[in-house]
């Protein structure tokens, strides 16, 4: 892995900010390989070199996965000049640590959204061959029903596009559960204006096997736990088994 500056490394590990890191320096609290750092400077390399802050040893995280429950009105984007984006919504750390939406959520859709550094990960998981499904929860202008169910299990035609077959499960009238393995443009609302429904609402409860925290309130957010980076990519589904 490429050496870097060890302010940056520490830094981005949530321990202190690059001028924190440089304060433990100058006072001789940190050391890299058993050796005392004297510079701010120096390069290391942050999977292998073994590091001491404060006396106590510090393992160096590489990627980041945070869920975040997105509200309504706020960009599924790493920043724009003219709207609060989805990083906006984090502390100060994890804006050091160069996040990213994994796949997008509409400005007016609330919900699980996935921010990481990890590329390869975010790659796998929006790769159509992945088949990850996602779960949302749907209201509509109208009241639901079997027809509506079995049109979303045959697939969707519309608008030139085809749309693979959904698991739509009615909750009550209006409301609906649907669960989908695309991620296409506008895709759940599409799906349903096909149908004659206007989407009114909509939040994503999960992505693969990873439910969205209920403890989460709006705008919060919270690291995943090392299963759940695992059922990420999982592609176990039905909406049945999520509840």
């Amino acid at each position: 892995m490429a050496l870097e500056r060890i302010d940056k490394i520490l830094s981005s590990q949530n321990i202190a900010s690059r001028s924190g890191i440089k304060a433990l320096i100058r006072s001789g609290s940190i050391l890299a390989n058993g050796q005392i750092v004297k510079r701010p400077e120096e390069k290391y390399d942050p999977m292998t070199t073994q590091f001491i802050v404060n006396g106590q040893p510090v393992t160096v995280q590489q990627f980041v996965y945070i869920m975040l429950n997105k509200p309504q009105g706020v960009l599924s984007a790493s920043n724009d000049k003219h709207a609060k984006t989805v990083i906006d919504l984090l502390p100060e750390e994890w804006k050091r640590r160069d996040l990213f939406p994994a796949g997008r959520l509409d400005k007016d859709t609330e919900g699980f959204i996935l921010l990481t550094n990890d590329g390869e990960l975010a790659h796998k998981m929006l790769a159509p061959k992945s088949h990850v499904y996602k779960l949302y929860e749907v209201h509509c202008d109208r009241t639901l029903t079997e027809e509506d169910v079995r049109r979303f299990a045959e697939g969707i035609q519309t608008g030139g596009q085809n749309f693979l077959p959904a698991e739509m499960k009615i909750v009550d009238g209006n409301k609906a559960l649907v669960e989908i393995c695309e991620g296409k443009f506008h895709q759940i609302k599409r799906m349903f204006y096909a149908v004659g429904a206007e989407v009114v609402y909509l939040k994503r409860l999960r992505i693969g096997g990873v439910r969205l925290d209920e403890t989460l309130a709006s705008g919060q957010a919270r690291n995943l736990t090392e299963s759940e980076i695992v059922n990420l990519l999982s592609r176990n589904h039905g909406i049945e088994a999520t509840f």
